[in-house]
């Protein structure tokens, strides 16, 4: 009865171990962040495409996920694809909400057109009025960006929805440009949102 005990409790042992490490497969580790490697939104399961750190001068600001229902490395496949999407900012210092808002227009403006920048003025603006809601954010802090079909962008902080909804897939695309587009914030990060992970 002891051997059958012992047995048991190796066999125990080795499916926890097992378990451990299928669950430790489901994340990944970027600038100390951890990371799911799968996130539920609008009943749908995203898959982490990509994620990186943002630097500013040599200063971590913030790891970046972004999620997807297919994982993709082309912008051009991206910006059309069905279904929602997550961007996850983790940050990695404090910043106050000026500082988060100027970087966000100014990643906006640097990405768009003319045209787009136009046709979204409202939008945009309606965007930016959701940092003024916002004193600042912490080191931990964690805003999601999410785009839902039919619905908008929902952008949430630590979980708890800043602002109204803003529609139209354009302007969560011109959201995506400012680190995946033509001029991103930094060509380094995003080769690693579209999935070069090294």
């Amino acid at each position: 009865m002891q051997i059958r005990t012992s047995r048991f409790g190796r066999s125990l042992a080795g499916a926890c171990l097992c378990a451990c490490l299928a669950q430790a497969a489901l994340a990944v580790e970027v600038g100390g962040v951890k990371l799911d490697d799968t996130v539920q939104l609008a009943s749908r399961e995203l898959k982490l495409n990509g994620a990186g750190v943002r630097y500013k001068v040599i200063f971590k600001v913030y790891t970046i996920a972004l999620y997807l229902p297919e994982k993709k490395t082309q912008l051009a496949d991206i910006l059309p694809l069905p279904g929602p999407r997550r961007l996850e900012i983790v940050m990695l210092r404090d910043i106050t909400s000026d500082e988060l808002g100027q970087a966000f227009m100014q990643g906006l403006k640097r990405s768009s057109d003319q045209a787009d920048r136009t046709r979204l003025l409202s939008q945009t603006m309606q965007f930016g009025a959701m940092f003024e809601m916002v004193p600042g954010l912490k080191k931990g802090d964690i805003l999601t960006v999410d785009w839902l079909p039919e619905e908008g962008t929902l952008c949430k902080l630590n979980g708890k929805q800043v602002g109204d909804m803003v529609p139209d897939l354009a302007f969560y695309n011109a959201l995506l440009k400012i680190w995946i587009g033509a001029h991103p914030a930094d060509t380094l990060l995003r080769a690693h949102l579209l999935g070069d992970m090294a």
